[in-house]
């Protein structure tokens, strides 16, 4: 189960955590989880290239390991760097010292203050321990979820759930990766396309 928008009490729950930007402008941040990887990745950069736009690459330190020159593509191209942990570890499930130090492990090749915790999944004592870590940390969740990752979602479901959603503000989720290509080669490119339209601007994080 997941919540394609977020609901208003999660946020009241993490008051902290960055969940949408400001509602007073007209601009949206795409956010991308779980590359580098190849074919996906390149063809993201292809698209925001195509159309002048900067995003966020949430990246797992050990993808970064395996395809190196991929992330240096995303970094060369001027878009933003956020830690997405070394492991891809669920936060609910991992103890807080183990947390950390997969958090350090891709802070290593990141060296960047955003950070997103995996399928969004944090413990509170967690948050303190990354902030008591890295002051000044940014951690970043998001107000719309394309569903991109479900396998039995269509496609034109996954470009629905963000354009029926998407507001001010709204910080975006897509996935580049090999489970999720199939739906974002199909979505990325019409989400852009109609926010567009729509007058919106986009900014990385």
């Amino acid at each position: 189960m997941y919540l394609v928008k977020t609901p208003r009490l999660l946020r009241w729950y993490y008051p902290s955590l960055t969940w949408h930007k400001s509602r007073e402008r007209k601009v949206v941040y795409l956010t991308f989880d779980d590359g580098p990887i190849p074919d996906v990745t390149p063809f993201v950069l292809k698209t925001l290239k195509h159309h002048g736009i900067k995003a966020t690459f949430f990246c797992i330190g050990d993808n970064i390991i395996k395809h190196p020159k991929i992330y240096l593509q995303v970094r060369d191209a001027g878009h933003a760097i956020g830690n997405h942990t070394f492991n891809h570890l669920k936060g609910w499930a991992t103890d807080d010292a183990s947390y950390l130090e997969n958090f350090r492990q891709c802070q290593q090749v990141t060296q960047t203050s955003l950070f997103r915790p995996p399928y969004g999944r944090i413990k509170k004592s967690q948050i303190r321990a990354l902030r008591a870590e890295l002051p000044g940390i940014n951690i970043i969740m998001w107000d719309v979820l394309s569903g991109d990752f479900d396998t039995n979602l269509s496609p034109e479901k996954c470009l629905q759930n963000v354009l029926q959603h998407v507001t001010n503000g709204s910080v975006i989720v897509f996935h580049d990766s090999l489970k999720a290509f199939d739906r974002l080669q199909y979505a990325l490119p019409r989400t852009i396309e109609q926010l567009i339209a729509d007058g919106y601007a986009f900014e990385a994080l």
